[in-house]
């Protein structure tokens, strides 16, 4: 009993769902099976295989659920999100030139950069076919959009990640693109799909999308106050990276001239000196910015578990608020 009681909610989700993510898993390997490369299937299951909690399939697995669909299109939605997911890693370790991916060398790292992005594009033209079988023209038009806002938030990051004039609304735009577009996506799909209520389709989309924004919050602040043995990244990575992420974002608001002037040094034109991030972590702590983001990360979690109201009464329901609550619950 204590084992369950000691369960995180994604763990909780993926137990109540292990049929339906089993099935989901071997139509995912069959699909990214090629007869005639070879290359494909190798750098896909590097990946895929990797030990991700599959946290986006899982969201339309358990919103068709909660709709009460009682068919099987959502399995090939739920692998159509993977497949979306997984190429976009393929592709952002290319473009942030990364060395490791959940604790393991990256695909280009272990093939090649023209490998990564072929593979991930093979991967994107595989969703679009998954897509076009549930034979719904809405659920090609909300995972067609997902995938354009997915690309653009990622081409927005490139110019606005330095850039000290990018303020909190073109960073919630980022974000929005990078992470929270396909959370949105992946439960909106599932209530369209059991072809539930508007209203209920439209929480399902307020849900995903506040539990994305969260989630990139809590992942944006644990880089400056987190473990790195838990997450996997030394502390001030982003700031060596020389990402605007949110904390930074509202230093750089309050900053006087010469604390102005040291953004600009290290972030901007990336001259970064020893005691650079202490200096950096310092100027956080005088305006209390790690504090304000923990905040609007909270704010956005109580956001997604009030969206959840609309939604019928359902022991998968309870899973998806605790989701809410686990996201930021890292924080603490």
């Amino acid at each position: 009993m204590d084992q369950v009681m000691t369960r995180k909610p994604h763990e909780m989700l993926a137990a109540t769902l292990q049929e339906e993510l089993e099935a989901v898993n071997t139509l995912i390997r069959t699909r990214m099976a090629s007869e005639h490369a070879p290359r494909i299937p190798e750098v896909t299951a590097h990946l895929v295989e990797a030990g991700g909690k599959r946290l986006r399939p899982m969201l339309t697995l358990a919103a068709a659920r909660m709709c009460g669909y009682e068919g099987d299109h959502h399995l090939k939605l739920a692998a159509t999100v993977e497949f979306i997911h997984t190429a976009t890693l393929l592709h952002d370790d290319v473009v942030d030139e990364s060395a490791q991916r959940r604790g393991r060398p990256t695909a280009n790292l272990l093939w090649d950069n023209k490998s990564s992005v072929l593979v991930g594009d093979y991967l994107f033209a595989r969703s679009f076919q998954l897509m076009v079988e549930t034979g719904s023209l809405r659920v090609l038009d909300i995972l067609a959009n997902a995938s354009a806002t997915i690309a653009e938030g990622e081409v927005l990051q490139m110019t606005a990640a330095s850039n000290l004039k990018t303020d909190e609304d073109i960073y919630l735009q980022v974000v929005r693109g990078k992470t929270a577009a396909l959370f949105s996506a992946a439960t909106e799909v599932g209530g369209v799909i059991a072809g539930a209520p508007e209203e209920q389709v439209k929480a399902l989309f307020a849900y995903g999308d506040a539990l994305g924004i969260a989630f990139q919050i809590a992942d944006d602040l644990l880089d400056y106050q987190g473990d790195s043995k838990a997450t996997g990244k030394n502390v001030g990575d982003d700031f060596r990276e020389r990402k605007l992420t949110l904390p930074v974002i509202k230093a750089v608001a309050q900053a006087t001239e010469e604390e102005r002037a040291f953004w600009m040094r290290t972030i901007e034109k990336g001259k970064q000196e020893d005691g650079d991030l202490d200096q950096a972590l310092a100027l956080m702590a005088k305006y209390k910015t790690l504090e304000a983001t923990r905040e609007d990360a909270y704010g956005w979690a109580a956001k997604a578990r009030d969206a959840l109201d609309a939604l019928p009464d359902h022991e998968i329901r309870s899973m998806l608020r605790d989701l809410a609550d686990y996201v930021v619950a890292r924080l603490n």
